[in-house]
């Protein structure tokens, strides 16, 4: 009864800050992500009558008491779903740093779901499988699908759920992942999810995003590039001026990050074309066309504040592996 299975982190172009419901993990809006082909999570699950207790390994990295009993309820999840019992070993390995707003956890339950469900021969429908990776963590069930993904706000749990607007074919994108800090951020994501009601602008956020995503999905179809650079840009700096208008206000973004936004505007001045967008953290997410990769890159490479570069192409959704980590 064992499986792995591999699932990417996903980069949202439309933005999840906010839940209408904490237990469900309901968003307060619809989002556009796309998934990333060299930031991804492994996870290898075993369920076996010899166990006597569910075991968690984390290659390279000490577990938390914190992260197990997470992942440990997830497991309790699926298994109260499949009517057993058993107990299970999960190992998981990512290739990037974890907890730096890289959705780490969006790679990681999507991987353990993904992983779990097959062990456990659950035949769910791409679907269901999103909505139980959503329960685990909210933008997990983004990296279920392939490609270019729409997570539908939904007001019930079966109506909440991602879906494949494009595969990782469609168009021949990069995110240029510039890791500026390899540490975890202090205040995780979840707590400023929950806070996010004491911003003054989130009203009006929320009024602005179905145009928005309208707008954003139009682009997409006609792969507008300029057009999509300009509202994906938007939609960071939005987000993060809701978070830092929250109380207590986050502030992810640091002055490298700042520095690094200035270059890519004057960038565009000067004809390459270049966009960024940002996450729950400092490190910034550089989109530009295949055919400008290269340039791109020997802007960034060799900058001092830059602990790491990460390029990705569109990927396809979770999927299992027959390369088992144990």
């Amino acid at each position: 009864m064992k499986a792995t299975a591999k699932a990417p982190a996903n980069i949202a172009f439309i933005k999840y800050w906010g839940r209408k419901n904490e237990a469900l993990r309901l968003p307060l809006n619809s989002s556009i992500s796309m998934n990333l082909s060299n930031a991804y999570t492994v996870t290898t699950v075993d369920f076996s009558p010899s166990y006597i207790r569910d075991e968690i390994e984390f290659k390279n990295k000490v577990v938390s008491e914190k992260d197990k009993n997470r992942i440990i309820e997830h497991l309790d999840r699926i298994r109260k779903l499949a009517k057993i019992r058993l107990f299970a070993k999960v190992v998981t390995e990512n290739n990037f740093p974890q907890k730096t707003g890289i959705a780490s956890s969006a790679s990681g339950f999507a991987a353990l779901t993904k992983a779990v469900c097959t062990s456990l021969d659950l035949n769910l429908t791409q679907k269901e499988l999103s909505i139980l990776a959503r329960l685990a963590s909210g933008s997990a069930c983004r990296s279920i699908p392939d490609g270019f993904v729409e997570w539908r706000q939904g007001d019930k749990s079966e109506e909440s759920f991602a879906c494949s607007l494009y595969d990782e074919n469609y168009w021949d994108l990069r995110d240029i992942v510039l890791v500026l800090k390899e540490e975890e951020k202090k205040i995780p994501s979840s707590d400023g999810h929950r806070n996010v009601q004491t911003s003054p602008l989130l009203k009006k956020r929320l009024n602005n995003l179905p145009k928005r995503i309208e707008r954003l999905k139009k682009a997409l179809k006609e792969k507008d590039f300029y057009t999509f650079g300009k509202i994906i840009e938007e939609e960071a700096l939005e987000m993060h001026s809701v978070m830092k208008t929250q109380t207590p206000p986050l502030f992810y973004l640091n002055r490298s990050t700042i520095e690094i936004i200035e270059k890519i505007k004057a960038w565009r001045k000067r004809g390459l074309f270049s966009y960024f967008t940002l996450d729950a953290g400092p490190n910034i997410h550089l989109v530009c066309e295949g055919k400008d990769e290269k340039e791109v890159l020997e802007r960034v490479k060799g900058k001092e504040e830059i602990k790491q570069i990460i390029v990705n192409k569109p990927s396809q959704g979770a999927s299992i592996i027959s390369k088992h980590l144990f």
